[in-house]
């Protein structure tokens, strides 16, 4: 009798739901999105040093887009994926940001201060390697590079490291990865525009100032916010501000709190239920009515950022960092690439900057006494956690993209590469040596 109730309170199963569950389940383990993301590296690595280079590279090349009288809109394939899918990437990155800022680990100035300090030596300390190996060369441009800190990978390595890795560690790295990502956004919004049209950025913050104005009178209809998103991210593709910067000021709008809350729910459903009881349900119009309104108050209890962050995760893991990284990681390996001078700056700004940088901020902010090292992290965690901050892939890659072009972007791309695989490489050796694997349950 228990088990029948047991149904009658669950969904009801189809046979696909044999396939499409075990796939739910590998989505939501946390380090699945960087295996796809590596795998989706190690192809395009392949591809692009196989005899199927010349037309695997040149079909990211291929022109798509749109004529509309006389203005026309056509770009590569890579520009598109770079340029508009990664918007929904960093629109992610904005939901991220402003949930650390409002009820996560960056709300409380106390537990902040050291994530902070260390994503600025995290930045500060690799920038400043980068330059000093090429100040006024030709590749100086792309200081910006090795400041950023891949969130993908290092929480697969966390997770592949399992219970050896304390709470607050991981918590530490996560944050310090949402503080290097505000560095990076604001790297990418100062550092790397160029000429600007002031009328687009004119269309881009009128739908900023739309947007606001919508929610404030209560607008809740997603297709319409959608539409003045598409107008914002237009106005800064055409006006020389990196186009991906309007997902990240939608991100840090969209509200945190919901529109119904829990005991309004309640009511709305012993509204129903009693409803449902009467003779009025036979009523096929308020019957939808009923159903509609249920199922709209349901959906409105879950925050904006809760509901868009759980959503758009699996497509941002699963399918746009893999496109990402296969338009973008295909980098013929040559001897002369890995010895050029830039792929060497970029290589130690990842591999010593990252760690030097975060261990040394972090121990000033210590000292300071500004802030406090967690209890159950010791000096070498942390520089072990420093190290893994040195994979910096996806937005070192787009940074590389941004700032650098032809054999430059080449020789960037395989720094990236090989700097990320020796930042793993040490980040695993250091933390396996300075933490003790936790005694095994009887």
């Amino acid at each position: 009798m228990a088990h029948q109730y047991d149904n009658q309170t669950q969904l009801p199963k189809e046979p696909i739901d044999i396939v499409i569950d075990p796939f739910k389940r590998f989505i939501h383990i946390e380090s699945t999105s960087g295996v796809v993301l590596l795998l989706a590296t190690v192809i395009a690595l392949l591809l692009a040093n196989s005899p199927l280079s010349e037309n695997f590279l040149s079909f990211w090349k291929i022109k798509v887009g749109f004529t509309l009288g006389s203005f026309e809109m056509k770009h590569s394939l890579q520009h598109w994926i770079n340029d508009f899918l990664m918007s929904v990437f960093f629109f992610v990155i904005g939901l991220e940001v402003k949930r650390e800022l409002v009820m996560g680990e960056l709300q409380e100035f106390k537990r902040a201060i050291l994530p902070i300090f260390a994503a600025l030596g995290g930045m500060i300390v690799p920038a400043a390697i980068y330059l000093s190996l090429q100040i006024d060369a030709p590749g100086a441009r792309g200081w910006g590079i090795p400041m950023a800190t891949d969130i993908a990978f290092v929480v697969g390595c966390l997770a592949i490291l399992g219970p050896r890795i304390p709470n607050s560690l991981r918590v530490m790295l996560l944050s310090l990865a949402i503080a290097d990502d505000i560095g990076a956004i604001l790297v990418i919004a100062i550092g790397y525009t160029e000429s600007l049209d002031l009328g687009m950025i004119l269309l881009a913050f009128a739908g900023i100032i739309i947007f606001l104005l919508l929610m404030k009178i209560g607008v809740r209809n997603v297709a319409i916010y959608l539409i003045v998103a598409l107008v914002t991210w237009f106005g800064f593709h055409e006006s020389g501000v990196h186009a991906t910067i309007a997902g990240v000021i939608i991100g840090l709008l969209t509200p945190t709190t919901s529109w119904i809350s829990e005991s309004r729910l309640h009511h709305i459903v012993q509204n129903a239920l009693h409803y449902m009881q009467g003779e009025g349900w036979s009523n096929s119009q308020e019957h939808y009515t009923k159903l509609r309104e249920l199922e709209r108050a349901t959906r409105k209890t879950i925050s904006p950022l809760k509901r868009f962050e759980a959503d758009l995760h699996p497509w941002v893991g699963f399918v746009i960092m893999p496109l990402f990284a296969l338009a973008n990681a295909g980098v013929v390996i040559e001897a002369s690439v890995i010895t050029h001078p830039v792929a060497i700056a970029v290589i130690l700004g990842l591999f010593l900057g990252k760690p030097i940088g975060i261990f040394l901020f972090s121990w000033l902010a210590v000292v300071l006494r500004i802030a406090s090292l967690p209890d159950d992290i010791n000096w070498g965690a942390l520089l072990g956690g420093g190290a893994l901050a040195g994979i910096g892939f996806t937005m070192a890659l787009f940074i590389s993209g941004l700032a650098l072009v032809g054999d430059l972007l080449n020789a960037a791309k395989t720094g990236v590469l090989i700097g990320s695989f020796f930042s793993a490489g040490l980040g695993f050796i250091l933390l396996l040596y300075f933490l003790k694997k936790p005694p095994e349950k009887v």
